[in-house]
């Protein structure tokens, strides 16, 4: 099957290319905006990848899908000019083509059968899912996974596996523009975790009761001898479970939780019904990263592996690209990439590298990429997400709300940027050595990393 993919180079949608690809389909796609590291995965798979949208390559010798899949960057929307935004959608329809969603294509082609185990929440759904896989991959399950991506373990976002499991990131944003549903209601997990859950997308959910609805949707999929792990810590789960659940269910996190974790977030104890059962050392910090680990072995044991085995694998988890991924050192200076992009993760991402460096100064250079952060729903919380920095750069480019306004509590601790130039020379004016640049967005942020390590290296001493 000749499969083509509109929005390619997404973290899920180039997931979903990878294992089609293993799975011996020929696969094309196109999109914009391309950057690593989902742009360098898909070449090394040899997939073709075509710039933009035009409808041009239907008519073009050779070019014949079988079947088009559509990532929910695709909209029905239009340019100024009125000319459609996405020309082959078009085309699509006026031929009457075929076409499907992602999930639903991975839903009828690579879950079917599988024990799925889902992994959902606000934050920490990409590690969560990449400590679950390589859990069961070190418990000998040989298991599939898409992960929106790249854990280090793996070098590489997806794989089709050789057990009966499979761990997917589930998503709670819509699926195309033709199915306004959550992704992962196509899952039907019989494991699914629920990590956490506050408000996010603004674009497409009005409130957070109506976030909470959708996850009560993945609930109703999950059959009765299946099993839901919820974060004990979360009043909204808690809101999500009285909606109905018809599954067990597990808890971790809270004292009182099925599973508990006794100590520092580097080096702690794992309890199970207030027993201890195992010990986790590792080289990721944060508390955050401690509930990961939480879940994981929770949804583990789910498919039989104990406690012992899921911790003694967490001890050579090297985590993701561009989770507090250290990009470079120059002059001292260390400089680092992450996705945060909520203000929560932006908190929590500084709050665990400040357990890691002391009182050394942390740098923080951000971008409001997502939509939600676009929108300026959540500008409010900005200087709550950066106090535990000692500075903070803004890239406000973009945006339809006064970055500089929303700051302005942080008083002479932040500086905003209209550009990346501008951005990128505000951080070397300040930048001295043991200094932690931390960089954070949900896109590839200008190549701001590569640009800052290189102007550091040429600065004046």
């Amino acid at each position: 099957m000749h499969i083509h993919i509109l929005g390619i180079c997404g973290t899920f949608m180039g997931g979903l290319a990878a294992l089609a690809r293993e799975a011996g389909h020929r696969v094309t796609g196109c999109d914009t905006a391309v950057y690593p590291p989902m742009s360098d995965q898909l070449r090394a798979l040899g997939i073709e990848l075509t710039e933009g949208y035009a409808a041009e390559p239907l008519d073009a010798a050779g070019f014949s899908p079988d079947m088009f899949v559509v990532g929910n960057v695709v909209s029905r929307s239009r340019q100024a000019d009125g000319s459609p935004k996405f020309p082959l959608m078009e085309a699509l329809m006026e031929r009457g083509l075929p076409y499907t969603s992602g999930p639903q294509w991975l839903a009828e082609h690579v879950l079917q059968g599988r024990h799925v185990l889902a992994v959902a929440g606000t934050h920490g759904k990409t590690t969560t899912t990449s400590m679950l896989a390589w859990v069961l991959d070190q418990a000998g399950l040989a298991p599939g996974f898409l992960v929106g991506g790249v854990p280090l373990n793996f070098g590489v976002s997806a794989r089709l596996g050789q057990g009966q499991t499979f761990v997917i990131e589930a998503d709670e944003y819509d699926t195309a523009f033709f199915d306004k549903r959550s992704k992962f209601v196509h899952y039907r997990p019989r494991t699914a975790v629920l990590n956490n859950l506050e408000f996010d997308h603004a674009d497409i959910f009005p409130d957070l009761a109506a976030i909470e609805r959708q996850f009560h949707h993945l609930v109703r999929t999950v059959p009765g001898t299946g099993q839901v792990v919820v974060n004990g810590l979360e009043d909204s789960l808690q809101r999500v479970l009285a909606q109905g659940c018809w599954s067990q269910t597990r808890s971790f996190g809270a004292a009182q939780s099925d599973f508990s974790a006794e100590g520092e977030p580097a080096s702690f104890t794992v309890r199970q019904g207030g027993q201890a059962m195992a010990q986790v050392d590792w080289d990721l910090g944060g508390v955050h990263n401690q509930l990961n680990a939480l879940a994981a072995i929770a949804a583990a044991e789910h498919v039989g592996v104990s406690p012992q085995v899921a911790a003694q694998a967490l001890g050579s988890f090297q985590n993701v690209k561009r989770r507090m991924e250290l990009r470079g050192t120059v002059r001292g200076i260390r400089v680092y990439d992450d996705f945060a992009h909520h203000p929560t993760a932006i908190r929590t991402t500084v709050n665990g590298l400040r357990r890691q460096v002391g009182n050394a100064r942390i740098l923080a250079v951000f971008e409001p990429r997502s939509n939600t952060m676009k929108l300026g729903t959540m500008k409010a919380l900005m200087p709550w997400s950066l106090e535990e920095a000692d500075l903070a750069f803004c890239h406000s480019g973009g945006l339809d709300w006064d970055a500089a306004a929303a700051l302005a509590p942080m008083g002479g601790k932040a500086q905003v940027g209209a550009n990346l130039d501008e951005l990128i020379a505000q951080v070397l004016a300040q930048a001295q050595a043991g200094d932690h640049v931390l960089c954070m967005s949900n896109g590839g942020f200008g190549g701001i990393h590569e640009r800052l390590l290189a102007q550091l290296d040429r600065a004046p001493l």
